[in-house]
This record gives structure tokens, C-alpha cells and sequence, in this order.
């Protein structure tokens, strides 16, 4: 298992673990079986919630350094791109330099 996985199976286990809790919480108040539902109801509602805007957020992270990173990538490669015909490389035959030069 990964550091990375790591993070996200306790993250997991920490919303499944309020969860749990809020809900027996809840169920164990001294209050009414329809207002126990208003309540649970309620609270699942505000935590869907808070979990689709943090999906929404961790999404929109992850789509912008992407983005940078397919910059930094496109960048580095016209880099290599450029310094390719001035490099020389020691040991390499002139047969071999002539055969690139003749296929380019």
C-alpha cells in the first residue's frame, strides 16, 4: 500500500466512522422516532453535501496541476527538441552521424 492510498483509506474511514457515530448518536437521543429520521435525514444531506464540494474542490486542484504539468511537459520536450542537433555524442562513428543525417 502506498503513502497515497493510505491518506485517502483514512480519510474514508474517518467519514464512515462520523458517520456512524452521528447516526448512533442520534438513535440514541431521548427524542422521537420521527424526529430522529428529521434529524438524520438532515444530517445526511449537510455531510453529502460538504462531500460533493470537496469532491468538487479536490477535482479542480487536481485539473489545474495537471494543466501546469502538460505545460511543464510540452516545454521540456521542445527543450530536448532544440538541444538534440547541437549535442554531441562521444564515441559515436561518423558512419552512424552520416546514416541520421542521410534519414533526416
Amino acid at each position: 500500500m502506498s503513502d497515497r492510498n493510505g491518506g485517502a483509506e483514512f480519510f474514508a474511514g474517518l467519514v464512515i466512522g462520523g458517520l456512524v457515530g452521528a447516526t448512533l448518536a442520534l438513535l440514541l437521543a431521548p427524542q422521537s422516532g420521527e424526529e430522529t429520521r428529521a434529524q438524520i435525514r438532515d444530517k445526511s444531506l449537510e455531510i453529502k453535501g460538504r462531500a460533493e464540494e470537496g469532491y468538487l474542490q479536490a477535482r479542480q486542484t487536481i485539473e489545474t496541476q495537471l494543466a501546469a504539468l502538460q505545460d511543464q511537459m510540452t516545454s521540456l520536450q521542445r527543450q530536448v527538441s532544440s538541444l538534440q542537433g547541437k549535442v554531441k555524442i562521444p564515441g559515436r562513428g561518423k558512419q552512424e552521424a552520416a546514416a541520421d543525417e542521410a534519414g533526416a
